[in-house]
């Protein structure tokens, strides 16, 4: 079988020495020597000031969103994860949709401004399948209006845009190091702010809003153990050699599928792109469930992801429509790509994709 994806492991006698170290320390969890270490190493990759290491992504946008204050309105992207909506609804705030851009796959910040009102306090973007948001313009906007940004990175890691990190950008951006991850910590995430009172309250939400035996603010556990650390510091390393296979695969994709049958998303200008994903849009939903059903007959399973779209999710109360989004989530489909995934496996794919479109 060939999956969507394939969780990278480091040599199992790398990841076993820091095991060994752990079991000789006792320290598994409580921000031990590990976890530190893990994030000073990301504060010098991403060039920033504060990283915090979390239990996983999901958690990073709730600490992010309770940190900033935020209680209202929030903007966000119909076209993510489930996790960036439901993180706004964990929160008591409310999503305002605002649809896509076409080319990007991003939050479209043409459309923006028609729906900030008075109870507008943050803009929530997704940098969607690690491809750029348009941060100069929503940075325009949010300046404009007094709105927090948080971005949601969590497919951003490794991708560099106008030579810093994507991850450098807004007041605070969320990264997820989940299994499926081009870098992961086996579960994980991580919270990258600038400000330094901003970054003291996520310190203290992080843990249960205390510090020894002190308590100074209510606080939730979204801490990280040091065997998730472990994994991040046998990752970290490899990140360089994963991009350039995901690179080379991702390339053979776009060399050999038919342009006339499927397209893709566009990486802005000024992109060092981690090459994530591989999502491709077919010309109709139906079109979809075709190719699906003939990869899974070949024992290939590809992904719809993301779908559906996120002011269609059934939990909500009544939202705007958002036509771009809901009609890419009806016809977007993610193809293999991991860092194990054989040429002539992609190739197989693409001829089977060919053959029936």
């Amino acid at each position: 079988m060939i999956p969507v994806t394939k969780t990278y492991l480091p040599p199992l006698e790398e990841y076993t020495a820091y095991l060994e170290k752990i079991w000789k320390s006792g320290w598994i969890t409580n921000n031990g020597p590990l976890v530190i270490e893990l994030e000073e190493k990301l504060k010098e990759y991403f060039e920033v000031k504060h990283l915090f290491l979390t239990s996983n992504g999901t958690i990073a946008i709730q600490i992010a969103i309770k940190s900033l204050g935020i209680t209202k309105e929030i903007i966000t992207t119909p076209f993510s994860y489930v996790a960036t909506t439901t993180s706004v609804l964990w929160e008591n705030c409310k999503p305002v949709f605002v649809d896509i851009d076409k080319k990007t796959f991003c939050i479209d910040p043409s459309k923006i401004e028609e729906k900030i009102t008075g109870s507008t306090e943050a803009i929530l973007a997704t940098h969607v399948y690690g491809i750029p948001c348009n941060v100069e313009k929503i940075e325009k906007i949010a300046r404009k209006h007094n709105l927090k940004i948080i971005y949601d990175a969590a497919h951003s890691f490794g991708t560099i845009y106008r030579n810093k990190q994507l991850a450098h950008y807004g007041d605070v951006s969320t990264l997820s190091f989940h299994a499926t991850k081009l870098f992961h910590t086996i579960e994980g995430g991580a919270i990258i702010v600038h400000d330094d009172v901003l970054a003291e309250t996520i310190k203290l939400y992080r843990s249960f809003g205390h510090i020894g035996n002190n308590y100074y603010t209510m606080g939730i556990n979204g801490k990280n153990s040091e065997v998730h650390a472990a994994m991040g510091l046998c990752m970290l390393s490899r990140v360089p050699e994963l991009i350039e296979k995901r690179k080379e695969l991702y390339e053979v994709y776009t060399s050999l599928l038919n342009p006339q049958k499927i397209s893709i998303p566009s990486v802005p200008e000024g992109t060092l792109y981690n090459y994530s994903y591989y999502p491709v849009l077919l010309e109709n939903e139906e079109k979809l469930n075709y190719v699906t059903n003939a990869l899974k007959n070949n024992n290939i399973i590809p992904r719809r992801y993301f779908y559906p779209s996120l002011n269609q999710l059934p939990y909500l109360n009544k939202v705007d429509s958002c036509a771009v989004s809901e009609d890419y989530s009806s016809r977007v489909l993610c193809l293999p790509l991991y860092n194990d995934l054989a040429i002539n496996d992609v190739k197989r794919i693409i001829g089977i994709i060919n053959k029936i479109l």
